[in-house]
């Protein structure tokens, strides 16, 4: 397929440019000049908009159909919800509520709520955790067969990779695993949309072995933010079971500029991807290069040489205090809590803009130095190895009550708990709480760190399932 086409972004941009269009359509502000500003002049609609009231052009077809060829895929669906969207979906195909499925426990909440919409029971796998940083390794393919061994009824199973700090798995390996007991791979490579457009990057999840893979367009190449990709092959997966799936969970009010944007940025890569990401990892080599004088400053070993995960307890800083250092000259960064700090670089980043970031970070540290300490609370998300009482949904809609953190522990979670970025669970619906943990996390909220999904952000209170529904 010619890869320089742009189907859908093409059809956006005629009917942004056609000043004869008198829309009765949504959206309501209907890009009137006495309504309408820059932002709002780039809204259109999907259907009376980028292709006609009936969708008989195809334009998002051809744009998604461009998109499977060059990932090798058999389907691809465009998500307006980012990886999220396309994470649930595939939990809904996978199988049906109390079917059981091998998940990694140091996936995104997005897998976590697919677990509640679908029912599945996740058996967790959890990977490797680096004591001197208190990040994650890859995930061993030994325990990705024990638990195959130990779930002969196992759907699938469902891997985050790479990893929020760029580690990936040995995903040849679980394939074969997974492919060998008759199920799935299905892999979250929501930090991975770049990966197998340059020869010094990993392969893309579907290469290595997987059937079906999502990826967020919006955080590594160029697209509107909140747009993914959801990319399959119809081998062990039910393509119209997914599509289905996907639909039940797709808006039926499309932004077409949302999804022209995926166009465009799926042309971008096919195009210029290997030219672009070569820049990308010399600037990333500019940063190791620069930094590697910082004494204690630990760059986490990487599979994906463009990741930039920033270790600090060797160094005595505090993150959140090198964060804000930064944040007062302009400097933003993807995570930013008391031991790691990760800036995100991409395509879009320029060597002026790296020696920025490296100038304030080599200055902030002299600033901020202290005693050397070992990985904190903050970390503690990636070291949990959880004891399962209920299944997700089954804990969320069960009867709860809200108790003191102080007595949490022991009791079954109704809620689920998050430090973000990166949001990924510390605790989970269905799971027995540790106090423990409780105690870190608490210990990271009053440190800065942001706790997300739960009522009480702070975690003075957690929300637990009822005695009477235990």
């Amino acid at each position: 397929m010619d890869q320089s086409r742009t189907p859908l972004a093409d059809a956006a941009a005629a009917y942004l440019a056609d000043p004869s269009i008198t829309p009765f359509t949504t959206p309501g502000h209907k890009r009137a000049p006495h309504l309408a500003d820059d932002l709002l002049r780039l809204d259109l609609p999907l259907s009376s908009g980028a292709d006609d009231l009936h969708m008989r052009s195809d334009v998002l077809g051809q744009a998604e159909r461009l998109a499977a060829a060059l990932w090798g895929a058999d389907l691809c669906r465009f998500c307006g919800n980012g990886s999220t969207e396309g994470n649930q979906a595939l939990a809904l195909a996978l199988g049906r509520p109390a079917d059981r499925a091998i998940v990694s426990r140091s996936t995104h909440k997005s897998v976590l709520a697919g677990l509640v919409l679908s029912g599945l029971h996740p058996v967790w796998v959890r990977p490797d955790v680096d004591p001197q940083t208190g990040l994650p390794l890859a995930l061993p393919p030994e325990r990705v067969a024990d638990a195959l061994a130990a779930t002969p009824d196992a759907r699938g199973v469902f891997l985050v990779e790479p990893n929020f700090v760029g580690i990936l798995s040995d995903l040849p390996r679980i394939a074969e695993l997974a492919h060998a007991a008759g199920v799935p791979l299905i892999v979250d490579q929501a930090w991975g949309a770049h990966l197998g457009f340059h020869p010094d990057l990993p392969p893309h999840s579907i290469a290595l072995g997987a059937d079906g893979f999502v990826t967020s367009a919006h955080k590594t190449l160029a697209a509107f933010t909140q747009s993914a990709y959801l990319l399959a092959r119809g081998e062990r997966l039910d393509l119209a079971r997914l599509d289905e799936s996907f639909e039940l969970l797709h808006t039926t009010s499309v932004s077409a500029a949302l999804l022209a944007s995926l166009d465009r940025a799926r042309q971008i890569m096919a195009m210029r991807g290997e030219e672009l990401l070569t820049e990308t990892l010399r600037l990333a080599a500019l940063v190791r290069e620069r930094l590697a004088d910082v004494e204690g400053l630990a760059i986490v070993d990487s599979d994906d040489p463009t990741k930039l995960a920033l270790a600090l307890p060797a160094t005595g800083a505090d993150g959140l205090e090198v964060e804000a250092d930064l944040f007062a000259q302009g400097i933003r960064f993807e995570l930013a809590n008391r031991d790691t700090l990760v800036p995100l670089l991409t395509i879009g980043d320029t060597e002026a803009g790296v020696q920025k970031l490296c100038d304030a970070l080599v200055a902030s540290f002299a600033k901020r130095r202290g005693e050397p300490r070992s990985p904190g609370a903050a970390s503690a998300v990636w070291d949990v190895d959880p004891e399962t009482a209920m299944t997700p949904r089954e804990a969320f809609f069960a009867a709860r009550e809200t108790v003191a953190a102080e007595a949490a522990g022991g009791r079954v979670a109704a809620e689920m708990v998050a430090p973000y970025p990166p949001g990924i669970p510390a605790i989970a619906p269905g799971e027995v709480v540790s106090q423990q943990l409780v105690d870190a996390l608490r210990e990271a909220a009053a440190g800065g760190t942001r706790l997300s999904y739960c009522a009480d952000p702070k975690l003075a209170t957690l929300q637990v399932v009822a005695d009477r529904e235990r």
